[in-house]
């Protein structure tokens, strides 16, 4: 499980617009890599719109959307919310496994495998500085934005 002061791994990913992405592309400037469970769910949506609604406080930093969803349906997702930042189709559950979010849930007493909301602060080499696990997506871009400012 990734925890602070460890660095983020390595991957290749698309985006929404299917251009391929890897931890290369996050470095430079602090970013915000938050994993959530589904396009266009309620909890995802709020989680989605409190980013972009903040963004622009977010300023000299990156944040970028990971889920296990495909490059079309993130696409439709951004289109839809106006999400101006990038989403990376995870849809092998490579990335979400190696940073530990990729977990055994419960709903009404049954058993499934998803991923767990979960927000990383990574400062511009790549290193993770905070960590956020089983967030609730109301008011959540406003705690990311305030740890930002230490990093």
């Amino acid at each position: 499980m990734l925890d602070v002061n460890q660095p983020f791994p390595e991957f290749e990913l698309a985006d929404q617009n299917g251009v391929a992405h890897s931890k290369a592309s996050l470095l430079g400037s602090p970013t915000v890599v938050f994993f959530y469970p589904k396009d266009d769910t309620s909890g995802c949506t709020v989680e989605a719109c409190g980013f972009r609604d903040a963004l622009p406080q977010f300023v000299g930093a990156k944040v970028v959307g990971v889920s296990p969803d495909g490059v079309k349906s993130h696409a439709k997702f951004a289109t839809k919310f106006n999400l101006p930042y990038t989403l990376l189709a995870d849809t092998e559950k490579a990335l979400c496994e190696s940073v530990g979010v990729w977990v055994e849930k419960s709903m009404y007493g049954r058993k499934y495998m998803g991923v767990e909301r979960t927000t990383f602060l990574l400062d511009a080499e790549g290193v993770v500085r905070r960590v956020w696990r089983k967030v609730k997506p109301e008011g959540h871009a406003e705690d990311v934005l305030a740890a930002l400012d230490g990093v």
